[in-house]
């Protein structure tokens, strides 16, 4: 009996061609995938930059803008429930606080002011303001890490593309946007932080409108001299100035902004690459994780919890050195209504000011304390984001 004739589909194939089918597309397979069963190890650079452009595009859908955010938004709160109590403190310090001023310069007199903050208010003393920063930091930190993965993905839409510049520019403008929405509320907080019991207990509501109906006091914005060319018009200058209302809320935003620059630009560009010299392929077998099954493609293999959480310390040590100076501008110029004569001081007499009063060593009052916060919140924060981010699958 005759053997059935054999098919087209079933004849063997030169060498070559069983290679290209292998390399086939899968059909049945998810987007993307291939029929043969192991993945290239060394793509091509038009495969890796197909992947990238991929990538990029999936950062822009709803479902990743809002999964960034809300891990964002929660690695935020993670970080600032970790170091309220010391947060609390430097506050007191950095705006020098009448009640706390002889115990700043020494870590004896940092454990003292905790003492005594927890035997006027208690435990909840030592998270004073903590329920607004909490309101505060989460649309902040939200806001901060959406806008980093989307003007990233703009500015960086390729690995060849991928610069420290680039990276610095990307994480600056993600802090800008996000301090320009929320920067009312880290007001409230820094007043409500500022308070103690000897000055009396505040509400949130009474915080506000006590910032809203402050009149501030300004040098005159343009000379008035009688009968003088234009006296006129200086005069009408001078009675327009702000000195009540909604701008209160935005005292020492300047100064804010200007260190918001250096401080996320430098504290994502650290992260990201103390984050690359992790994954080198010396350490990484002790510092990286297998990449999950549900990871989108072209991300990184994540790093061990020790990995990550030092990434993110080191992140903050080195932003919060960067812009400290500033910091501590904008801390006095926030609580301006609180202390003195109610006169808005601008950057540059607030920066005299402090020079005057301690010199050099001003702009750096608690920056240890600094240094003792920053890096478990810094490590908190960018841990937590990382870790959720892995959850959620983008």
């Amino acid at each position: 009996m005759p053997s059935a004739p054999m098919s087209h589909a079933s004849m063997p194939l030169p060498p070559h061609q069983s290679r290209a089918v292998d390399d086939a597309p899968n059909p049945q397979g998810p987007p993307g995938s291939r029929s043969r069963r192991d993945p290239a190890i060394c793509p091509t650079d038009d495969e890796a930059a197909v992947t990238r452009e991929k990538t990029n595009q999936n950062k822009r859908s709803f479902d990743y803008v809002w999964k960034s955010g809300v891990a964002g938004g929660l690695a935020g709160c993670a970080g600032k429930t970790v170091v309220a109590p010391l947060d609390r403190v430097k506050i007191l310090f950095q705006s020098h606080n009448p009640h706390f001023l002889k115990y700043t310069g020494s870590w004896l007199g940092f454990s003292q002011a905790m003492r005594d903050i927890y035997r006027q208010d208690g435990p909840l003393g030592l998270f004073r303001g903590h329920s607004a920063t909490l309101l505060r930091i989460f649309p902040y930190a939200a806001i901060k890490f959406l806008a980093y993965e989307q003007i990233r993905a703009v500015i960086i839409p390729s690995r060849d593309k991928e610069t420290p510049f680039r990276r610095l520019i990307s994480g600056s403008l993600a802090g800008v946007t996000s301090v320009f929405f929320t920067y009312p509320l880290e007001v409230v907080r820094v007043r409500l932080a500022f308070e103690t019991k000897k000055d009396g207990r505040s509400s949130l509501r009474s915080i506000c409108k006590r910032i809203y109906s402050e009149r501030m006091y300004h040098k005159q914005l343009v000379p008035e001299l009688p009968g003088a060319p234009g006296a006129a018009a200086a005069t009408a200058v001078n009675s327009l100035a702000p000195r009540s209302g909604l701008v209160n809320f935005y005292r020492g935003f300047t100064p804010t902004l200007l260190g918001m620059l250096p401080y996320a630009g430098v504290s994502f560009l650290t992260h990201d690459t103390v984050g690359d010299l992790l994954r080198t392929p010396g350490v990484a077998q002790w510092t990286t994780l297998p990449r999950p099954d549900s990871a989108p493609p072209g991300k990184p293999a994540p790093l061990r919890y020790w990995a990550e959480l030092f990434a993110g310390g080191v992140a903050g040590i080195v932003s919060q050195t960067a812009s400290y100076p500033l910091e501590v501008i904008r801390r006095r110029m926030q609580v301006g209504g609180a202390v003195g004569d109610g006169h808005r001081l601008r950057i540059g007499e607030t920066a005299k000011l402090i020079m005057r009063e301690r010199g050099v060593r001003g702009f750096f009052v608690g920056l240890t304390i600094g240094y003792v916060k920053v890096f478990p919140l810094a490590a908190a924060s960018f841990y937590t984001y990382e870790r959720l981010k892995t959850v959620l699958g983008i």
